[in-house]
């Protein structure tokens, strides 16, 4: 991932695809596999609450909701922060998808690396969910992505989207987290 390349990796939602945060062509590999256009938002995959501070402005209200939900399936959407590069941040709104799963993998990748990850849920063109099978994964994407980590089947479910960055909680899509407390 530091030298550019891209990871398939499991979540406790679903894999994801994944590259080193700085990283403007891997970013833009994933683009192509997913076949996004240039409003698609990638989340930042951290550690913990204590990395979010970084690249999301957090009030006392989102700092319990975060701690509430997290780590789990859930991606929440909050103000970037100045450090937080444009590239990043949705253009209109100036925010950042942050997501801290509960799953051993990213976690391990993300102790080893030191930093967040730059991700997005792997649903393929033309597919209704993600991929499930490292193997299938393995196969189909071998020419496109640098490594395929098989966490065995972790469900094809992505993670719930809550849109923290207004006066209150939007749900933006449901997915594998219980949206139930901020409906």
């Amino acid at each position: 991932m530091r030298e550019g390349g891209i990871v398939v990796y499991p979540t406790d939602s679903c894999y994801a695809l994944g590259c080193h945060i700085g990283d403007k062509e891997a970013m833009e590999r994933i683009s192509r596999i997913r076949e996004t256009d240039k409003h698609h938002q990638f989340t930042l995959v951290c550690r913990d609450l204590s990395e979010i501070a970084k690249y999301a402005r957090v009030n006392n209200q989102q700092y319990r909701t975060l701690k509430a939900f997290t780590p789990g399936p859930y991606t929440f959407i909050l103000p970037a922060t100045r450090e937080t590069p444009k590239r990043l941040q949705n253009p209109k709104r100036s925010t950042i998808g942050i997501r801290v799963p509960d799953h051993v993998v990213p976690r391990l990748l993300l102790a080893e690396l030191g930093e967040p990850i730059m991700s997005s849920t792997l649903l393929l063109p033309g597919d209704d969910l993600p991929m499930t099978d490292a193997q299938e994964i393995q196969e189909r994407l071998q020419h496109q992505v640098d490594a395929v980590i098989d966490g065995g089947n972790c469900g094809h479910e992505p993670s719930s989207v809550v849109d923290l960055a207004g006066a209150a909680p939007v749900v933006v899509r449901r997915g594998k987290g219980d949206v139930s407390a901020f409906e």
